[in-house]
């Protein structure tokens, strides 16, 4: 039989310290401009998204048509939010970085 080592978990080991940024490195890593500027971004791919979209629905209901090519073109924009915040971040980061 194997016996197995116990852990035991210490709260001051698993404090995080983090430095204080100085004040020429205040810019935000997301910004309310950003935001907006991706979802005008978001809005625009999904309606160019639902229009590439019907002709590729297999069904002759325009309501049917509407509804799939929305639907897809809606789980379509939310990876396309995701990655103009990921792109502005990395951006934001990268140019701190390069300042150093």
């Amino acid at each position: 039989m194997k016996l197995h080592k116990q852990v035991k978990f210490d709260p001051k080991d698993s404090i995080i310290h983090f430095k204080k940024m100085s004040k020429e490195e205040e810019k935000p890593l997301v910004s309310k401009p950003g935001i907006m500027f991706d979802l005008v971004l978001a809005v625009a791919f999904f309606l160019f998204m639902r229009n590439v979209l019907v002709p590729h629905v297999p069904s002759e209901d325009p309501l049917a048509v509407t509804i799939v090519s929305s639907m897809t073109a809606f789980c379509m924009t939310g990876v396309f939010w995701i990655a103009t915040n990921m792109l502005r971040v990395t951006w934001v980061d990268y140019s701190r970085r390069q300042k150093k």
